[in-house]
């Protein structure tokens, strides 16, 4: 294709996304268990999508312009204060997503040091953030058996280190759904003049909304806790992408915005990374939360407790595999159950055969290969299907022996599938996941980005 040709029809260019959307896996029904969120309230969709296309042109930029951003906003960040439990005074920002909230929670902080302090289960945002703002990364090892950064680890480096800008918790973590030691980091902190932010980006909800089954203390109303995130388009369950980014001081906030008005052009102020955006994904978030209210939200975090609970039992009862950890919220890790389990990477592939969407994650560390599991609150419609494969795919996978990879990784690596040329991914994946796991991380990155790069060649 030589630029763009011939201008069609709207309903040709309706049909021509439509085709390439069918290689896609699907968004609703539970059967994609990492990347989507479905809560399985139809009319909550609708009003979402119809948000987004009403606000689709409306530019978030200027609230002065568009007084209608203002009033997003403020009502989204409203509702966040409170589900968190923030004192008074406290303020928030919308994003664009998690990771645009960690960046800016580590702007927020980065004029007091330059040293971010996280467990190593922490998101990789955390990572970019600092390559972004020129800071760096001290990375402490998680407890092994219940995978959470304690209180006591980071008080003992607080005490090494006198340069760290920002500590880092987990609420919960991403790879195995563990909430980190939250008031005890965060005192830690406290007690050393440290600002502590809280990743809740994808569990925020779902432990605000269960709190009352016990969940751990981890917002604002912990003492130290200075900020926290939580993403409206993961458990809020709206279309990408918002999240929220809430201080419990206004003046960590002042330090994320950029102002400049050293030019002939217009003052520019921005409150986010970004300048110019589409104030439709904040529109949509607020459409979804207004039609789900808390009730709605109540019952689909049950749910979606009730389909982990479900699914981490079923796992206890297979030979050879495992949950990782204790899990917090709606997040599972499998993982092989003594020298003679199950590997997770060859459960994916059994996996999709069944129609099921898994997510394999190497191995970092003394932390095993495991296979990832976003549960949503559609997923207590299927979980007896869905335990029912897993048991079937685990038997398959019980009987064939660990994927890995031999000596020459070069080799293994010139023997990648070629993506580029539009076709899928192969049905067995399990090869492929065990060279990203067997290569060292400095030679594993460069890797993931060369495949990622020839993926978009589009003039290949």
């Amino acid at each position: 294709m030589t630029g763009l040709g011939p201008g069609v029809s709207a309903q040709t260019a309706r049909e021509e996304l439509r085709e390439w959307r069918q290689d896609d896996p699907p968004v609703h029904g539970g059967r994609v268990l990492a990347y989507v969120y479905d809560a399985g309230v139809e009319q909550a969709i609708e009003a979402g999508l119809e948000a987004l296309a009403s606000f689709g042109e409306v530019n978030a930029l200027d609230p002065l312009a568009f007084p209608s951003v203002a009033r997003l906003e403020n009502s989204l960040v409203g509702w966040g204060l409170d589900l968190m439990r923030a004192p008074d005074g406290a303020v928030g920002t919308v994003t664009s997503g998690g990771t645009e909230s960690c960046i800016l929670a580590v702007l927020a902080t980065r004029g007091r040091g330059s040293t971010i302090l996280m467990g190593e289960t922490a998101h990789p945002a955390f990572h970019k953030a600092a390559h972004l703002l020129g800071m760096r990364t001290r990375v402490l090892p998680v407890d092994p058996q219940s995978l959470r950064l304690t209180g006591e680890a980071v008080a003992t480096a607080l005490d090494e280190e006198d340069d760290v800008a920002l500590v880092v918790a987990s609420a919960p973590s991403y790879a195995h759904g563990v909430v980190d030691e939250i008031p005890a980091i965060a005192a830690a902190s406290q007690a050393r003049g440290v600002p502590c932010h809280v990743d809740a980006c994808i569990g925020g909800i779902v432990l605000a909304y269960a709190r009352p089954d016990g969940a751990p203390a981890f917002d604002l109303s912990v003492p130290g806790v200075s900020s926290i995130a939580f993403d409206l388009h993961k458990y809020g369950f709206a279309p990408k992408g918002t999240s929220l980014l809430l201080f419990a001081d206004p003046q960590l906030r002042a330090a994320t915005y950029f102002t400049f008005s050293q030019w002939p052009g217009y003052p520019v102020v921005n409150t986010t990374l970004q300048s110019t955006k589409s104030a439709g994904p904040m529109a949509a978030a607020w459409a979804v939360a207004r039609v789900l209210g808390d009730d709605g939200y109540r019952d689909a975090v049950s749910r979606a407790l009730l389909a982990t609970e479900a699914i981490a039992e079923a796992v206890e009862g297979i030979d050879g595999l495992r949950v990782l950890g204790r899990p917090d919220a709606t997040l599972l890790a499998l993982a092989s159950d003594g020298e003679r389990g199950i590997d997770p990477f060859r459960l994916a592939d059994a996996m999709k055969a069944r129609g099921w969407s898994l997510q394999p994650q190497p191995s970092f560390g003394s932390l095993p290969r495991t296979v990832h599991l976003t549960v949503q609150p559609v997923s207590w419609e299927s979980v007896g299907a869905l335990t029912a494969d897993l048991r079937a795919a685990a038997g398959e996978a019980r009987s064939q022996p660990w994927a890995q990879v031999g000596e020459d990784l070069e080799a293994a690596f010139a023997g990648l599938p070629d993506l580029t040329g539009g076709g899928g991914l192969p049905d067995e994946m399990a090869g492929v996941h065990a060279l990203i796991d067997a290569l060292p991380p400095g030679v594993r990155d460069p890797a993931l980005a060369a495949i990622l790069g020839a993926l978009f060649s589009p003039r290949r």
